[in-house]
């Protein structure tokens, strides 16, 4: 009788009759896919190009039916699974070598009430499904900013964006979420229903269960926005840093600034002599009145010598997307992340040189104007913990040939040790890589403990470990 190979939480190779694979492709609205089938490699691949696993299973989840019967089949047979929603972590979690990805990914519905403000979000949703449905009306809720970055993952871990100074992190926003515990029972989880598991799911992961389906609050944004790019020449990153540092401490909170520090992309509004060179960008967006946003960011561009810039109402959902040509799936790519409470003359000067020794023309720093709304929050009110962070660094290697992994991880990895010292211990867990288990507990800090007490409630064989694991307690 035929069979099927794969590996289970231990890592140990073993075998399930066909037939009981089989029995189970049969109750996933979906299909399961092997192999050899030939839609397998297509639906292996995830953002990143580095992650190059191979699942023995892929279940086709389309209700919340599938999801229990994926849960219950893992269970019964130990297999390493792994849960895919948008598939853009960094870590490429959601494939699991030799074990059975559950497939969210065909769970992309999204519903509004607008008169309520409340959006309805499947698993599967991208952020661009939500943008776009969420617009209709005027209404948004805090996300990140690429289109393409799954609403699932991004709120687990806590969600940060243009809006979260104005309107707090994806978690501050989650009004509820529909889950299946590995137990296999639903349960919603909310303020009322649940609320140590609420809690939990508000910055926890995937640790806990998979969720079916998210209840966002909506704030009215748009759906045009004050918006756009202010380029400065390297050679004037100095002082544009530290005025930018000094203009981002009395800020509104409807305004957000980022600053990138990478080769310039041949935008149009900048001269090709500067294409290709050294720049700095600061990416803003203001998401109030339009004229009191023109006012707001003016003084930006007087932190020196603009080599070019694009500023002016946009649509909201379209600015949301302007950086997706340099997220596009499939590149190599390796972060390491700081969390910062101030950004010191010293710490602004680290950032700088090690911006002047980029790997590749599409390496970059950026650097992401926090504080505001999320700020407020407590620290133990969500199982996300940085509200202390004022900035949070990703240092993005982004590259093409796996010649260069070395180079890239090395130059990465440099800038995070030098940064240390300036940061906090904590860091913000959607950015940490496959590598840096030992930063999950730091990440959470006071919280950890209780994450561990709620995994053991919920997960206590911890089988959904691949993630950015809590141990049981």
């Amino acid at each position: 009788m035929q069979s099927l190979t794969y590996l289970t939480l231990d890592k140990d190779v073993r075998q399930v009759r066909q037939s009981d694979v089989d029995a189970f492709a049969a109750q996933i609205s979906g299909g399961v896919i092997g192999m050899a089938d030939p839609a397998y490699e297509e639906a292996r691949k995830v953002w990143n190009g580095m992650v190059d696993r191979r699942p023995a299973l892929i279940a086709r989840c389309l209700t919340e039916g599938d999801v229990q019967a994926a849960l219950r089949f893992a269970t019964a047979h130990r297999m390493l699974m792994s849960v895919r929603g948008g598939g853009h972590h960094i870590a490429g979690n959601a494939v699991a070598e030799g074990g059975l990805m559950i497939d969210l990914s065909g769970m992309r519905t999204v519903r509004v009430d607008p008169q309520k403000r409340i959006a309805y979000v499947g698993p599967g949703a991208l952020l661009g499904d939500l943008d776009r449905e969420t617009q209709a009306h005027g209404l948004a809720v805090p996300l990140g900013i690429n289109s393409t970055t799954g609403v699932a993952g991004l709120t687990l871990g806590g969600g940060f964006g243009w809006l979260t100074r104005r309107h707090g992190m994806s978690v501050d926003n989650l009004r509820s979420a529909t889950i299946v515990t590995p137990d296999g029972q639903v349960r919603i989880a909310s303020a009322e229903s649940e609320p140590e598991l609420f809690w939990a799911l508000r910055g926890g992961g995937g640790n806990f269960g998979i969720v079916t389906s998210f209840e966002f609050q909506l704030h009215p944004v748009g759906p045009e926005v004050y918006a756009g790019l202010v380029v400065y020449p390297f050679a004037q990153a100095r002082q544009v840093l530290r005025a930018w540092r000094d203009f981002c401490d009395a800020a509104s909170d409807e305004l957000t600034v980022w600053t990138v520090m990478r080769k310039a992309p041949p935008l149009p509004f900048l001269p090709e002599s500067v294409h290709g060179s050294e720049v700095v960008i600061l990416p803003m967006v203001w998401c109030g009145d339009l004229a009191a946003g023109e006012k707001a960011v003016a003084p930006v561009l007087k932190f020196g010598d603009p080599v070019g810039s694009h500023l002016g109402p946009a649509p909201y959902a379209g600015f949301q997307t302007a950086f997706d040509p340099l997220l596009a799936p499939g590149a190599r790519n390796y972060w390491k992340t700081n969390n910062f409470s101030s950004l010191s003359d010293a710490a602004i000067d680290m950032l700088i040189d090690n911006a002047g020794r980029l790997p590749g023309p599409e390496c970059e720093i950026f650097v992401a104007q926090m504080g505001g709304a999320m700020g407020r929050v407590k620290p133990d009110a969500t199982a996300f913990v940085g509200r202390d962070a004022r900035y949070i660094m990703n240092v993005h290697g982004r590259w093409a040939e796996a010649s260069e992994d070395d180079k890239v991880r090395s130059w990465a990895r440099g800038v995070f040790q030098q940064a240390a010292p300036h940061a906090t211990a904590s860091g913000y867990v959607n950015f940490l890589t496959e590598d840096e288990a030992g930063r999950v507990a730091d990440s959470y800090g006071a919280n950890y403990p209780r994450l561990q007490a709620i995994k053991r409630r919920y997960d206590p064989d911890n089988l959904l470990r691949m993630n950015l694991n809590i141990a049981p307690a």
